[in-house]
C-alpha cells in the first residue's frame, strides 16, 4: 500500500498513510469494501492514486477469486465460503449469488442474483433459479454477505431459505445449502437446521 502511496508523497509519510488505511480499514481484508469516494477525500489521496488503490484491490481480489475458482468440486460449506469470501465477503451491501453445480458437484458457475437488502419482499424466488434452470445445474447454493461481517442469521434469511427450499422441490432442483458469509467466518443455514426441513 506504501508503494501505491509512495508518488509524490515522501517515504515516511507514505508509509504513515498506508498504515493509517489499513488500521482504519480493519486490515488487508477490510480493503475489499474500500471505494473510490472514501479514499479520494483522504488527506494525501487525490483522484488518480484513489482510482490506483482501487484499481489493485479490484485486481487483487479477482486473482484471489480465480485461484479458488481452479477447485471446480465443492464437497462442504467451508468449500463454498472460501469460493466466495473474495467476491463478496467485504461487501459494503448485501449481495446475493447462486452458486451453479453439476450432477458431481463440481462448480459450473456462480450468478449473482441481487445487491442490496435481502428480506422476502423482495427476493423473487424465480430470479434464483433463472440461471441454474438455464444452466442445466443439478443442484444450487445459495450465499449471501452480512456487510457487518457479522454472519448470524436474521428472521428473514430464515423465511428466504425456507421459500427457496420450498420452491426447489417443486422445480425438482436440488438446494444444498444457503450460506451466510461474514469477514472472518460463515454460516451454513443446513448445519444449522434453519430453512431446511
Amino acid at each position: 500500500m506504501a508503494i501505491l502511496l509512495r508518488t509524490g508523497t515522501r517515504g515516511a509519510s507514505a508509509l504513515r498513510l498506508a498504515e493509517d488505511l489499513l488500521r482504519e480499514t480493519d486490515g488487508v481484508a477490510g480493503l475489499l469494501g474500500v471505494r473510490f469516494e472514501d479514499l479520494r477525500g483522504r488527506h494525501g489521496i487525490g483522484s488518480a492514486k484513489a482510482a490506483q488503490i482501487v484499481a489493485a484491490i479490484e485486481l487483487g481480489r479477482r486473482f484471489a477469486e480465480a485461484q479458488v475458482k481452479e477447485r471446480k468440486a465443492l464437497h462442504s460449506p467451508e468449500d463454498v465460503a472460501e469460493l466466495l469470501r473474495h467476491e463478496i465477503g467485504g461487501r459494503e451491501q448485501e449481495h446475493l449469488v447462486v452458486v451453479l453445480l453439476d450432477t458431481r458437484n463440481r462448480l459450473i458457475r456462480v450468478s449473482p442474483v441481487y445487491i442490496g437488502s435481502l428480506n422476502t419482499s423482495v427476493v423473487r424466488v424465480g430470479e434464483i433459479f433463472r440461471d441454474a434452470v438455464r444452466a442445466n445445474a443439478a443442484a444450487i447454493i445459495v450465499a449471501h454477505n452480512h456487510p457487518s461481517g457479522d454472519p448470524t442469521p436474521s428472521p428473514e434469511d430464515v423465511a428466504v431459505t425456507r421459500a427457496i427450499v420450498e420452491a426447489g422441490r417443486l422445480l425438482d432442483l436440488e438446494v444444498l445449502d444457503h450460506l451466510i458469509i461474514g469477514r472472518d467466518r460463515h454460516i451454513s443455514l443446513r448445519q444449522a437446521g434453519l430453512g431446511f426441513a
